[in-house]
């Protein structure tokens, strides 16, 4: 059998399958008699205490191996189990309905997790991956049977499941994790963007690949070409094994590229930087090449805690970043969530379309407290190394001088204090909203340079919700709106003298690179497995050809045939053969 999915990450895995459970745990519902209930509390009580030890030794353990905040992604489990309103309202079912302790706790989870998921923001799919996660901890304890938990794997696998929450992936025993395969996802979803982090294989969008396969499945996984073959053929086995070979010779050959600049034939230095979600991932970029980071996703800093982030705390993670990098910059962006992840912390009511909602620079300049906690850390650490600062999701001019307006009162206050900081830092705007694509020449007069958040600027330019595979394939780099919408922002941007980055995953997609190169762009930032394949496509590309090839693929009128065209040329195919 093969199956066709998205690609996500690159490289080629022959393993066997280890089918996660995620979504297909059977949960009868019992009736229990009268007598029996309880004794069902009881039991209900005692696997509670023995989820919540279990959550709590690994939460000690994931700390001691990888890192106190990577532990903290098991706050929400912990904050879940000890909810009062869980025990109480499963309680309650097994008196008045009589219905077994098991059944009881997995409806009150899955109400909660559809309650989230009804709000209609991806983002809150982490949560609600959370609430599954331990509902079906605290179920299997229940059960009295052994849990088969992925951070007690004792050979290599291939994980094939519905979807890969941050907290499973956290969870994982890395040394025999050697693929992801998932039914959903996209090229942006969680999965496929740590995957790459992990320099991992991973094909998602599978359709129902986790219902059709088997733990004990032989697998090859090729995450460059999408393709998943189940229980291949020894001939089948014998072509990937040779393909294997093959990705190693060139696996070697691209890390002679580390040391060497981004700078193509003909003289034109691109920037190439790292993507990091915490500072720690910041030696590994620069170890793969990068010259800096150009995206710090800081949120990852005030994900599943109790409390928001203290200055200090914020304060030692974009040092740790600064100095891993030095001289080379860091990009940090402020705070870009929405509202529903920090509702406890704020006091904020649920919206009803979060994508268009409070969030990002809106809930920064909304709580000015939160934002400028956030920019006296960043400024405290720019005195100990290169720091960029970065607004995410501005819209129009007036947020731009909000937030700058902020800046300086923090500044002026610093200073006041006698506290040291670069009061050069430089400031600039991510450009993800046609709004502000349009009116880039007035942005481009009050900003430092802009980096280009494709991610959200393809989702909000095409109206698509790129987490969705039944419309992923309207979600499309190529789409000639797209291509014109970066072409005015380069050209309005040159006007002023300022430079343009793209810090969205079409940067790590050497064909794409190829095709933000010939638009003119200057710094190119994705995550570290992407960094060398991109740097051979550039050291071996010519900007001239690059940009004349790009003026007559944007003459075409469809992203299908941009593609095709690119696809044909010569550069194209050197860029996909990279």
């Amino acid at each position: 059998m093969i199956l066709k999915g998205v690609p996500a990450s690159r490289g080629i895995i022959i393993a066997p399958a280890y089918v996660s459970g995620s979504g297909e745990l059977e949960v009868k519902k019992n009736r229990l008699p009268a007598q029996s209930v309880e004794r069902e509390l009881a039991r209900l009580h005692e696997a509670i205490q023995r989820t919540r030890e279990q959550l709590l030794d690994l939460k000690r353990k994931v700390a001691t191996d990888m890192g106190q905040r990577q532990s903290e992604i098991f706050n929400a489990h912990i904050l879940f189990i000890e909810d009062p309103s869980f025990l109480v309202e499963t309680s309650e079912q097994i008196r008045r309905d009589r219905f077994n302790a098991e059944w009881s706790v997995w409806q009150f989870a899955e109400r909660y997790a559809k309650m989230l998921a009804d709000v209609q923001d991806s983002n809150l799919s982490e949560r609600v991956g959370d609430i599954r996660d331990v509902a079906r901890r605290l179920v299997e304890n229940l059960r009295g049977g052994p849990l088969a938990h992925l951070e007690k794997l004792d050979h290599k696998v291939i994980i094939v499941a519905v979807d890969m929450s941050p907290s499973e992936t956290v969870q994982m025993d890395m040394t025999n994790v050697c693929g992801f395969a998932t039914d959903q996802g996209g090229p942006t979803s969680h999965t496929a963007i740590i995957a790459r982090t992990m320099e991992i294989p991973a094909v998602v969008g599978l359709g129902h690949a986790s219902s059709q396969i088997k733990t004990g499945d032989l697998l090859i996984l090729d995450g460059g070409g999408g393709i998943l073959a189940v229980n291949p053929d020894k001939d089948l086995q014998a072509e990937y094994r040779a393909l294997q070979k093959k990705e190693a010779v060139k696996d070697q050959a691209l890390k002679r590229l580390r040391r060497l600049p981004g700078v193509t034939r003909d003289g034109v230095r691109i920037q190439l930087a790292g993507n990091i979600d915490l500072p720690e991932e910041a030696k590994a970029v620069m170890d793969r090449g990068a010259e800096g980071v150009g995206l710090f996703r800081t949120e990852y800093l005030f994900l599943n805690r109790h409390n928001l982030p203290t200055e200090e705390e914020q304060f030692q993670a974009y040092r740790l970043a600064s100095k891993s990098c030095a001289p080379h910059p860091v990009v940090i962006r402020t705070l870009d969530l929405g509202g529903d992840k920090l509702m406890a912390h704020l006091g904020l009511s649920s919206e009803m379309n979060p994508f268009l909602g409070l969030r990002a620079i809106r809930l920064c300049l909304a709580h000015p407290y939160v934002f400028k906690v956030q920019l006296r850390a960043i400024l405290r650490a720019s005195h100990f190394g290169p720091i960029k600062i970065m607004y995410p999701l501005i819209s129009g001019l007036e947020e731009l001088r909000q937030a700058n307006q902020i800046l300086n009162e923090v500044k002026r206050d610093l200073s006041k204090r006698g506290i040291p900081y670069d009061p050069a830092v430089e400031v600039g705007v991510m450009i993800e909203v046609p709004s502000a694509a349009l009116i880039a020449d007035h942005l481009a007069l009050e900003s430092a340079f802009f980096s280009l958040g494709t991610n959200d600027l393809i989702q909000y330019t095409m109206a698509v919700d790129r987490g969705n595979e039944r419309i992923a394939y309207l979600y499309d780099p190529l789409h000639p709106a797209l291509l014109r919408t970066i072409q005015y922002v380069v050209e309005q941007a040159r006007k002023q003298g300022r430079k343009v980055s793209v810090c969205g995953e079409m940067s790590g997609v050497p064909l794409y690179a190829l095709v933000l190169l010939g638009l003119g762009v200057e710094g190119m930032s994705m995550s570290a497995a992407s960094l060398p394949l991109v740097k051979k496509m550039i050291r071996h590309a010519s900007f001239a050809e690059a940009e004349a090839l790009v003026r007559e693929a944007m003459k075409l009128p469809t992203a299908t045939e941009i593609r095709e065209f690119l696809r044909a040329s010569e550069l194209g195919r050197m860029a996909e053969s990279a």
